[in-house]
């Protein structure tokens, strides 16, 4: 590797010392913070790279190359929890990190680095927390995506945006797969996963039920992924498909990692599954309404990005969590034949199937 790194100058390569991300914790922000892994790989390519994170998102870790080690230890979003962060800042103390990415602008979020000593903690002035970061940084409002606010930090501080960031990987074993598969009796064919949730309703696709259904008409294996929350929509979408849908939704995202690993393509809402697919390599389909592909879309590219069958809608993208215009236009206008014949071309490209 060149002294001079794409996303550095002159960095010490005789650096060792480890250094602490301390990422948004929301799944998909979660898989994003791998891009900033890999900015960190580059730069410095000797110093280890851990990540904190919390139950729900560290089974992620174990997929992400580069990662050295997850700091699991859930803090509770409600409240400052005194003791919880006492508790993280003595772990981050005994791990000797060196630098400290605290990529959330809040106050709560730079309370353990701090505490801990880390030498060098950087981030975005955010909600004004001089005294809990060292490095601070400024002009976080003119950076356009959110992966340019984060991916920034892991850069010298003025150092111009790349034309490209390093795309999310996620990397399963083939074998953690087949075994995955043969726990859950699924067959070894192509299968369409969709992933029907999302935080905020108006995200939402309205026809995964009918979409698995026509998706059984022509002969594909359908599975539902998706958390607890999403337990009474799959038994919707199994009701509607039938015996060809199976219902994969649960409590443990890893195994909703290893059934995007599995799937032939994914069809999700802007979500975190969605991210998690792109980043598997997976070809996935991302329907997007409210929401801007621009800002929201993985960097990984998708297979394709329905935003409209037609014509983007004049209050689109609006970010709202709920539809105060059109009646959800923005995702009712999106046809599950239309879906479904795109997933179809999407599978004859990339598994050679027919699509007669």
């Amino acid at each position: 590797m060149n002294k001079d790194s794409q996303f550095g100058g002159n960095e010490d390569r005789g650096d060792t010392s480890p250094i602490l991300i301390v990422p948004y914790m929301w799944i998909g922000d979660f898989v994003r913070n791998h891009s900033v892994v890999r900015v960190l790989n580059e730069r410095w390519p000797n110093r280890p790279v851990d990540l904190l994170t919390t139950s729900l998102c560290a089974p992620l870790v174990d997929y992400m190359p580069g990662v050295r080690a997850g700091l699991v230890w859930d803090l509770p979003r409600s409240r400052l929890a005194v003791g919880r962060q006492l508790g993280l800042a003595q772990l981050l103390r005994e791990r000797n990190y060196g630098t400290a990415l605290v990529l959330p602008r809040t106050w709560k979020a730079a309370i353990a680095p701090a505490l801990a000593g880390i030498p060098e903690r950087v981030g975005f002035v955010g909600e004004f927390r001089f005294g809990l970061l060292n490095r601070w940084r400024w002009g976080e409002k003119k950076l356009p995506r959110f992966i340019d606010k984060n991916a920034a930090l892991a850069q010298p501080d003025g150092a111009p945006l790349p034309p490209e960031w390093p795309v999310p990987q996620l990397r399963v074993p083939a074998d953690e797969i087949a075994s995955w598969r043969q726990a859950n009796g699924l067959s070894a064919g192509a299968a369409v996963a969709l992933a029907p949730g999302s935080v905020g309703a108006s995200k939402r696709w309205t026809y995964y039920p009918e979409a698995a259904r026509l998706l059984v008409e022509r002969g594909l294996e359908v599975w539902v992924v998706g958390g607890p929350a999403e337990k009474a929509l799959a038994q919707e979408i199994v009701a509607a498909g039938g015996p060809g849908v199976r219902d994969l939704t649960g409590n443990d995202l890893r195994d909703g990692v290893l059934a995007m690993a599995a799937a032939g393509v994914a069809i999700s809402n802007d979500s975190g599954l969605m991210h998690i697919a792109a980043a598997l390599g997976t070809p996935t389909m991302g329907i997007f309404g409210p929401t801007s592909p621009y800002l929201w879309a993985p960097l990984n590219g998708l297979a394709a990005t329905v935003v409209q069958t037609k014509s983007v809608l004049a209050c689109q993208p609006c970010q709202s969590t709920i539809c105060k215009m059109n009646d959800h236009r923005c995702m009712r206008d999106i046809a599950a034949q239309d879906v479904v014949e795109i997933a179809r071309d999407v599978l004859a490209r990339t598994q050679g199937l027919s699509n007669g």
